[in-house]
């Protein structure tokens, strides 16, 4: 199975929903603690950007039981994610000192998440279930003093919530929204590139929404800051959660009102048109000069497909 199997036009990575939320049970804490003790329950061990796994004949598998977690190292406050199926899952943290120890034993292994799902090893339908845990673990691990007062704060609800014993202040996960644009201006798309990409790589245009401001001005800001093309026409198309450490992708459509280029070098390396041919190439990973679009993990992926497939394409970029 590719990676274009696993993720087929308008299926990017993180958007599946195996799990019932549950939030009702978020604060009962004899219900929370009984379901840490259910025979089945599951749990999501992340450290960083990786996941703890354990190595199987098939494949390595990150859905560990709540005690065989712990046995490898997993810090003992839980996080409920939700049930699957009826059985509780969970998501833990385990310490670096604890990874230490994983990484000299032969049937558990600590794996970069990304790498696991461009490379289809994790099943696409455990991915949303692993970025609530990755960007809830991530939160308590940086939030773990009151933001008013500085006293240490305690973690409530299940992991959705901190409270402050001094201040009695409340403080919630947070979600950072991004917005990521496909911008076209006829048969051609505009693409970036950054200095991380990998080499050859190019994909849309993005940048985080700021203070008091709407996604469309956030769509036209970015892209003129970026590249110095103004644009119009700006349609939503759908959303990725993205757990680097905790963002929402919001995808969308533009219309540009001029071609000339200036780039941003502090943002981008590179940004450039491509005609509709030379972008199908792209996606299809045979461009002759080795060029290439984003990962079908990615929405910038799909945004660029879905245009490429011409559902776009001589509608100024709208849907």
């Amino acid at each position: 199975m590719t990676a274009f199997d696993s993720f087929p036009l308008g299926q990017p990575g993180f958007i599946s929903h195996i799990l019932d939320r549950a939030a009702h049970l978020r604060g009962d804490e004899e219900k929370l603690l009984a379901l840490e003790a259910h025979p089945d329950a599951r749990a999501y061990v992340v450290y960083r950007d990786s996941l703890v796994v354990r190595r199987e004949a098939t494949g390595p598998r990150a859905l560990l039981g709540l005690n065989e977690a712990r046995q490898l190292g997993a810090n003992p406050g839980t996080i409920f994610l939700g049930l699957r199926q009826g059985a509780p899952v969970f998501g833990m943290g385990i310490s670096p000192g604890a990874v230490e120890q994983l990484l000299t034993r032969d049937d558990a292994a600590v794996s970069e998440l990304r790498g696991m799902a461009m490379q289809g090893v994790v099943p696409a339908s455990e991915l949303s279930a692993i970025a609530m845990a990755k960007s809830l673990v991530n939160w308590h691990q940086r939030h773990g003093y009151c933001a008013n007062c500085g006293t240490r704060s305690a973690m409530k609800e299940g992991g959705w919530k901190r409270d402050c014993p001094n201040c009695k202040a409340e403080h919630f996960p947070r979600t950072d929204p991004v917005v990521i644009m496909l911008v076209t201006s006829g048969d051609k798309v505009l693409l970036g590139r950054q200095k991380h990409f990998l080499p050859g790589m190019y994909s849309c245009l993005a940048g985080f929404v700021e203070a008091a401001e709407t996604i469309e001005d956030a769509v036209r800001r970015e892209i003129f800051e970026e590249s110095g093309v103004r644009c119009t026409d700006v349609n939503y198309y759908m959303t990725q959660p993205w757990p680097y450490p905790s963002s929402l992708m919001i995808g969308c459509t533009a219309r540009a009102l001029n071609e000339d280029i200036v780039v941003d070098r502090t943002e981008l390396e590179d940004a450039r048109w491509f005609d509709h041919a030379e972008a199908a190439l792209m996606i299809r990973r045979e461009h002759p000069d080795g060029l290439a679009g984003p990962h079908p993990f990615a929405i910038a992926h799909h945004l660029l497909g879905r245009w490429v497939k011409g559902s776009d394409r001589g509608h100024g970029g709208n849907p």
